[in-house]
């Protein structure tokens, strides 16, 4: 059973976030797939765990399971970015979350990402649960702009793939997802599968360059819209999904 903050935040969560239609579920197999979207602020994670279509484990900063640690990883990745006056109202908002965030980050179907000597656990849980049949759920973006679309991806998320083929010699598909809040869409496009014959940095280049490009291309074939970057920045700087010349 789940615990009832969990199931509150939820119910909450699906009357306050827009209801997301699925489309291109034809991309996504039946079986373990890593899946990687653009994070679209707190979108992201929240469609996915509300409305992806198979069963699926989310990667989730291990900070946001970690009272002690809430607070300051809170603030710097969801509101630093915020206008200089209503900074202080969100860094004191950040002290009122690290009770909440355990339970809910901890109840929901998330994959703890370490990023200290615990990393392999990551790895390997993620490993598990592709076994399982399983959609592991991923959203890399950094700070780097890639294009208007989406942020560039960092590359450690393709250690799941190698790992995954060591120990089942079986490639992994890794298929791309553009979350569109604003029109409603949670759109899976073509997956690429991983290489065991590249060399890891090689590897991990193609199939991050292929997921950017992928999800951009999803997003620019779509009717024009707003699209919610991954920094949490004022809405009038959003960007639209027209093509850059």
């Amino acid at each position: 059973m789940k615990h009832i903050v969990y199931r509150f935040v939820r119910i909450l969560a699906s009357v306050v976030m827009p209801v997301f239609e699925v489309e291109g579920v034809e991309n996504l197999p039946d079986g373990p797939a890593i899946v990687v979207g653009n994070h679209s602020q707190a979108y992201g994670p929240v469609a996915a765990e509300l409305y992806f279509p198979r069963k699926h484990y989310t990667w989730c900063i291990s900070d946001m399971m970690e009272k002690e640690c809430v607070a300051d990883y809170a603030y710097k990745d969801f509101w630093s970015k915020k206008p200089a006056l209503v900074r202080p109202f969100f860094r004191l908002l950040s002290y009122m979350l690290p009770t909440i965030s355990e339970i809910v980050f901890t109840n929901a179907d998330t994959i703890p990402v370490y990023r200290d000597k615990r990393v392999m656990k990551t790895f390997q849980f993620s490993c598990d649960k592709l076994k399982e049949g399983a959609s592991v759920v991923i959203f890399p973006e950094e700070y780097t702009e890639y294009n208007n679309i989406v942020h560039k991806f960092q590359r450690g998320f393709v250690h799941v793939a190698k790992y995954y083929y060591r120990q089942t010699k079986e490639s992994v598909p890794c298929v791309p997802m553009y979350v569109c809040p604003e029109l409603g869409k949670l759109v899976f496009g073509k997956p690429i599968f991983y290489s065991p014959d590249n060399k890891s940095g090689e590897e991990a280049e193609r199939i991050c360059s292929y997921l950017q490009d992928s999800i951009s291309e999803i997003a620019y074939n779509m009717p024009r819209h707003r699209v919610v970057p991954y920094p949490n920045v004022s809405r009038k700087y959003y960007p639209t999904n027209e093509r850059l010349k």
